[in-house]
C-alpha cells in the first residue's frame, strides 16, 4: 500500500503491501498480466479470486490452480454488481481490488468504421474501471486497511498512435485514480496505479506479436515493488521512459518511434 502525501517531507510516505496475507479480487485475470499476477499473489500467500467472462476458462483455472472465481462482464453494470455481491458475501475479509480488465484494438481514425472499437474500449477500460470501483468500494471502506489498484499503461503518458482510444482510456484511468486517491485521503483505502510498459501477452489477440518485456520479468519486478514498498504508481524500469517523456522532452520522439517513424 502507499501512504499519504507528506507536505513536510515533500514526498509520498511509502508503506509495503503485505501480499502474503491479502484477499484479492482481480477481474480480467484469465490470461496475460492478470493471470500472471494472480498466480504470483497466490504463491506469496494471498487468497485470490479471479474474474472473467468465460465460464469454461474460469472453471479450468480453478481446477488447475485452486482459485476462487467469479463470472462477470465489465461492460455490464448488472454483472459487476452481482459479482461484487457474490465475492464480498463469500469473502467478507476481501481487502484488495485490482481492476485488470482491458482491451486494446488498433484503429484507423481516418475511417468512421473505427467507432465501434472506440466505444468498446471506453466501455471496458474506463467505464469498467469506474464501475468496478463503485461496486467494491463500499465494502473496502469497511475494512481496517484495504487497497484499490487500478491498471493504466505507459501509453497513458505517451500514446501509441495505432491504438488511440486505448491510450486515451488509460490516460483517463490515470487521472481518475489521482482523484480517487485524493478523495479517499484519511480513509482505510490506499490507492495504487499499476502502469505496465509493453509486455509480451496476447492483449491484441492470440498470435499477435506485440513484443515487450517478458511477462515473468515484469511480474517479478512488480511483486518486488509491492513487497518492498512503492509510491502510489507501480512503475517497472521499462515504463519509465514513457512515464516521464513529457517532462524529459522526449515525448514526440517516442510517439514517432512507437508509430514506426522514429530515426
Amino acid at each position: 500500500m502507499s501512504g499519504p502525501w507528506s507536505a513536510a517531507a515533500g514526498c509520498w510516505i511509502v508503506v509495503g503491501m503485505d501480499i502474503t496475507n491479502a484477499t484479492v479480487v482481480i477481474p480480467g485475470a484469465t490470461s496475460g498480466i492478470g493471470l500472471g499476477l494472480a498466480l504470483r499473489l497466490q504463491q506469496a500467500g494471498s487468497t485470490v479470486v479471479i474474474g472473467g467472462r468465460r465460464r469454461a476458462r474460469l472453471d479450468a483455472l480453478a481446477a488447475e490452480h485452486g482459485f476462487d472465481t467469479v463470472e462477470l462482464d465489465v461492460t455490464d453494470p448488472g454483472s459487476i454488481a452481482a459479482a461484487a455481491a457474490s465475492v464480498t458475501a463469500a469473502h467478507p475479509e476481501l481487502d484488495t481490488l485490482i481492476t485488470m480488465s482491458g482491451i486494446m484494438r488498433g484503429e484507423d481514425l481516418r475511417s468512421p468504421e473505427h467507432i465501434d472499437d472506440a466505444v468498446a474500449t471506453v466501455e471496458t477500460n474506463l467505464l469498467g474501471t469506474i464501475r468496478l470501483i463503485d461496486a467494491f468500494l463500499p465494502h473496502l471502506l469497511t475494512r481496517s486497511a484495504s487497497t484499490v489498484m487500478t491498471v493504466s499503461s505507459g501509453l497513458a503518458f505517451t500514446p501509441l498512435a495505432a491504438t488511440p482510444t486505448y491510450s486515451a482510456t488509460k490516460a483517463a484511468v490515470h487521472s481518475y485514480t489521482m482523484s480517487l486517491r485524493q478523495q479517499l485521503t484519511g480513509s482505510p483505502v490506499s490507492v495504487l496505479e499499476l502502469a505496465p510498459p509493453a509486455v509480451a501477452t496476447d492483449l491484441m489477440g492470440e498470435g499477435v506479436d506485440f513484443g515487450g518485456m517478458p511477462l515473468d520479468d515484469f511480474l517479478s519486478e512488480v511483486v518486488a515493488l509491492l513487497s518492498s514498498g512503492t509510491g502510489p504508481e507501480v512503475l517497472v524500469e521499462n515504463v519509465l521512459p514513457l512515464r516521464w517523456a513529457e517532462r524529459d522532452g522526449t515525448q514526440q520522439q517516442l510517439i514517432e518511434a512507437l508509430a514506426g517513424r522514429g530515426h
